[in-house]
Order: structure tokens, then sequence, then C-alpha cells
């Protein structure tokens, strides 16, 4: 099994030296483009460089991975493009952007939530695999085949990491017509959220909201859930999370799976727990996108407490009790 890693952007070059270590391990490393709304925060938008100095960088990083003969795959990923939707404007724009990077990159793939991005795609850019993005939330039979015109390979739904049984009925479909399915492995957004899609949106707007008098703020409502009276006993049975300690239960399943590392703290740390060490000793929070550290302090789920439980159908966590520790407890691990 590959992995699919994050591109993030740091002044240094420490991740991209870690990304190219692993060459071998990695099947794409996958990125937004300039002022192209995404799934996460505009990384052109820094205090540390100026948006031109930003890109620069990013062009350079791209290039090294490029040397290395590093496949790369597009995010163009965004929930909502707002007036530009179905602009021809906006589909010159993708157009120039991905022909640019076509010819300057090893592009091999493009991952989108627009149907209409997927069909510009696949009618002027043939060679390009175009991916349905985890955002679209595709976790049926019926989901795919809907869109099998658009595309050529699919992101689990994240409700069904761990049910085995479902992702077997969903590969088969892919092999039978021709399509791909993924995983993204470390996502820490909670099950069926009712307020992720309005999240997206707003995370897609984030440049004209950074531009108003804002009379709330937003970040979700997972952390402020887990806060609550036992709540934080169902953060199991509520996510999706694969630990590393388990990846090698989806060797058969998927060629390549994805980690959420663009907005992660220690990007090269979760790339070390899941390719190298295939073990994690610390927080699992540290692992995902969102981190919910905040959420439970003092208190951490320690990931080599969680207890596993596998079988045909689905993987299980349980007992988090004897997970949770205090950070003023002293800990004694036993590292094998």
């Amino acid at each position: 099994m590959r992995f699919a890693v994050g591109y993030q952007l740091f002044q240094d070059d420490y991740l991209i030296k870690n990304i190219i270590e692993r060459k071998e391990n990695i099947s794409e490393v996958y990125f937004s483009w300039g002022d192209f709304p995404n799934g996460r925060n505009n990384q052109l938008k820094r205090a540390d460089m100026t948006e031109w100095e930003a890109l620069e960088k990013q062009m350079e990083d791209l290039k090294k991975l490029t040397e290395e003969k590093i496949s790369l795959n597009l995010l163009l990923n965004a929930t909502c493009y707002g007036k530009d939707s179905q602009s021809r404007a906006f589909f010159q724009k993708v157009g120039d952007t991905v022909d640019y990077v076509l010819n300057n990159y090893i592009l091999k793939s493009v991952t989108t939530t627009s149907p209409l991005i997927a069909k510009f795609i696949k009618t002027n850019f043939h060679a390009l695999d175009v991916r349905a993005s985890v955002n679209m939330g595709i976790g049926s039979v019926e989901g795919m085949d809907y869109v099998e015109d658009f595309f050529d390979s699919f992101y689990l739904k994240r409700e069904y990491n761990r049910n085995f049984k479902k992702i077997r009925e969903l590969k088969t479909w892919c092999d039978e017509n021709g399509k791909k399915l993924y995983m993204l492995a470390n996502s820490g957004c909670l099950n069926n959220c009712s307020a992720h899609g309005f999240h997206d949106n707003l995370v897609s707007h984030e440049s004209e909201i950074s531009k108003m008098d804002n009379g709330y703020e937003f970040s979700g409502v997972c952390h402020e859930y887990l806060k609550k009276p036992g709540k934080l006993s169902t953060l199991f049975d509520n996510t999706g999370f694969v630990r590393p300690e388990d990846i090698y239960l989806y060797e058969k399943l998927f060629s390549s799976v994805k980690l959420a590392t663009r907005v992660n703290a220690n990007p090269v740390m979760v790339m070390k727990a899941y390719i190298d060490n295939k073990k994690h000793i610390g927080s699992v929070f540290d692992l995902l996108e969102p981190n919910h550290t905040v959420a439970i302090y003092p208190k951490f789920v320690e990931n080599s407490r969680i207890e596993a439980v596998a079988d045909d159908d689905e993987l299980k966590y349980i007992n988090i009790e004897k997970a949770l520790i205090n950070v003023e407890d002293k800990v004694c691990y036993q590292v094998k």
C-alpha cells in the first residue's frame, strides 16, 4: 500500500525532504493552487511571506517533487464557487491553471467536488484521472453510478472507513466499471456532522468573509460537542479515523490511502506514524485533522491504548476509558 500526502507550505524544506525520502511509499502529493477556493484555508495568506513569495516557494517545492518523479494531485475541491460556479471566465482560469501545472510538473489527477469541473477536466485533459472528493460524501453504488460519466475515481465516505462489508461492495462496483476507490485515513471529523456542509461553504468563501464586519465566528461544532458531559465516550463510534496500527487491514482493499496533512501541526510525524512505524505513541488527536486536543484538555486519548476489534465485516475501537490519560499523570510507555 502507498500513501497520498497533502502539501503544506513552509519556509524551509523539511517537509519536502521527508516526502522525497519516502517517495517509494508515496503515490502522490495533493495540493491547492494560488487563490482557488479549496477544502482548506488559502495557503498564500500568510504572516511570514507575501502572496508572491508564498506562490514562488510552492512552485519551487513542486519542482523538487517533479524532479524526483513524484506524482501530483491538484485540488479543486471547494464545496462552493459562488457566482463563478458556471462562468466561462472561471473555467478559462481552471483550464489555464491545469494546463500550466500539467506542463511544468507531473500532474496525474485532479480532485474536485464539482461535477462541472469534473466534466470540464475530462473533456479537455483526457490523460488526467478525475477524482470525486471525500467532501461529496459518496458512500453507495448509486452515488457513484449517478456521476460515473464525470469521475474516474472516488474517495470513500468517511463514515464507512471501518465498514469492510461496505468497502468491498463499493470496490466491487469500481473494479467492474473501471473505476478506483480511495480512503482518507485520518479525518477527525464527526460522522454525519450536521454542520459539515455549512462549515465547508464558509471555508470556500473565506476570502470574502474575511473582508466583512462579522458578528460571529464559526469553527465547527465538534469541539463544543465533545466538551459536553458524556459525549467524549461516543468519540470512537462517531468518527471514522483508522490508526496506523490497523492500516494493514486495508491492504487488499485500497492501493493507496490518503493522509490529511495540509493543516496538521506536524505532517512529518503523521507520515512517520503511517508509513515508517505503522504505530503511534501519543495522543491520537495529533494524527487527525481536525485535532480535538483543545476540546478535552487536560485529558487526551492515548493512541497506543486504543483497543481495536476487527472481523470480516468491520473494525471497531472500544473502551475509550482505558485510553484516556490526564496530562498531569506520569505515564510509562512500553516500546516494542
